[in-house]
């Protein structure tokens, strides 16, 4: 194809990141990251040159949470293979589709994560969902260049008109013929909810706001955080060890909810919709059995306004191999953390989980990937965040508005690194100021991701 791109350079930046408030989840709590920027230099069988960038935070503490290496080390491990994976695809001179190029050289980054871990944490290796939160922001770079060099919307260039092979070259025969243009919007849904997430550390009620909170007009409690930004899709963050307390929890975010609309914001729809994740926390199905079982008992209405369940049990699918067709009978289970290959899907489906739960920290090439499988197989999936902020979030928030999840996307970055967002902000208002439960899209366009890079460049030079 004349549209196959060559990489000509990759330059990769790193800034940290502080929390506003600490983000809990799981076992561990969040205060400071760094982002991964991706500048990618293309050119394509035309012989015609541009730049394309991507950003990812390289999060340990969700890719990586159970080690005997530190944070420390564990976060410099990502570092470096981000690097090294951009230096391995530097010197890679094939042409080729952003698809193509990521799975020809995803080996090549496996074997880069397992040189990288014996020399710098012996003993220890970083899951796959690792290396791809380190490829994520590359891969991204690359497709959003490949769309520029050509001039087209890069979600226009996922078709034969743009790709020399189909899905069958890593899916399987039945993907004879498919191509992700299939499932993919021609053009981005002007709107979609948005999900704000609850963590377990976050205030519910603004009386629990104490004078050591920020006091700089952001919202430090849920219900002010729904009259504000008219919140109705809320993700609860759960421990999976506590059924009390996870019980109440539900509860409680569901009570504020209603409180908020009855007094406030009367124009919120009738009840919210929920979700509800673990983080892996869970022993065994059987505890989020009890739960949903529990609170369906003390209140049934909650228990209704939750759409479905996230990863409540470890990633390894092969540890346990548990059976989730019991649960998945009471809520829709999605799989998150244990979705890094097309094996996991296969297996995740023989187990009995209900749908998949998307990332962009995962890779765009994998994701589209991964969308045709669950469009073709009629399985149900949502579009999570990785409290992506930055131009990041427009990845996320760009691919959920490209196709059919379940409700919106989640998008939390506001929340919680708000200044890492301001000169994207000022560019894509309506991503990062949310009203009434909405995020707004129509600043998405030009070619490529429709970063509008040249315009946010201009916002931090004016900084």
């Amino acid at each position: 194809m004349d549209s196959d791109i060559r990489i000509k350079n990759i330059d990769i930046f790193k800034i940290n990141a502080r929390c506003r408030t600490p983000l809990k989840f799981g076992r561990v709590v969040v205060d400071e990251l760094p982002i991964a920027y991706a500048k990618a230099t293309v050119e394509n069988r035309r012989g015609k040159v541009a730049t394309g960038w991507g950003a990812m935070f390289l999060m340990d503490l969700w890719a990586w949470p159970i080690s005997k290496a530190s944070h420390s080390t564990k976060n410099k491990v990502m570092c470096q293979l981000t690097d090294s994976y951009a230096k391995l695809l530097c010197d890679y001179k094939e042409f080729g589709h952003p698809i193509e190029i990521f799975m020809e050289t995803r080996k090549d980054l496996e074997r880069l994560n397992l040189e990288i871990c014996e020399r710098m944490s012996p003993g220890e290796v970083m899951p796959p969902l690792g290396a791809l939160i380190c490829a994520s922001p590359i891969d991204h770079a690359i497709h959003d260049a490949f769309g520029n060099v050509n001039g087209i919307d890069s979600y226009l260039g996922y078709g034969p008109e743009h790709m020399s092979f189909d899905l069958s070259r890593y899916l399987g025969r039945c993907f004879k013929k498919v191509y992700p243009s299939q499932f993919l919007r021609q053009d981005y849904l002007p709107e979609l909810p948005i999900f704000h997430l609850v963590g377990g550390l976050d205030l519910l009620r603004r009386q629990q706001v104490g004078p050591d909170f920020p006091q700089d007009g952001i919202p430090n409690s849920l219900d002010e955080w729904i009259q504000r930004d008219g919140v109705f899709c809320l993700k609860v963050k759960l421990t999976g060890q506590d059924l009390l307390w996870d019980i109440e929890r539900t509860m409680e975010v569901s009570r504020v909810y209603h409180e908020v609309r009855e007094k406030v914001r009367t124009d919120l729809p009738e009840h919210p919709f929920l979700s509800v994740d673990t983080n892996e926390q869970c022993d065994s199905p059987e505890y989020m059995i009890e739960y949903l079982k529990k609170l369906r008992e003390r209140e049934k209405s909650v228990f209704d306004e939750i759409l479905y369940l996230e990863q409540p049990t470890e990633r390894d699918l092969k540890a346990h191999c548990w059976d989730m067709r019991p649960l998945a009978k009471l809520k829709p289970v999605l799989i998150d953390e244990s979705l890094t290959s097309f094996e996991d899907f296969k297996l995740a489906r023989e187990l009995g989980w209900s749908g998949i739960a998307l990332k962009s920290c995962k890779c765009l090439s994998s994701d589209l990937l991964f969308i045709a499988m669950a469009e073709l197989y009629g399985v149900p999936y949502a579009v999570q965040d990785l409290t992506n902020p930055s131009i990041a979030l427009i990845e996320s928030v760009g691919l959920a508005a490209r196709i059919h999840p379940i409700k919106g996307v989640e998008a939390n970055s506001r929340q919680f690194f708000p200044l890492a967002n301001e000169p994207e902000s000022k560019v894509h208002p309506g991503l990062y100021s949310i009203k009434d439960g909405l995020a707004r899209t129509s600043s998405i366009s030009g070619t490529g991701l429709g970063f509008q890079v040249e315009r946010i460049e201009r916002e931090i030079f004016r900084k």
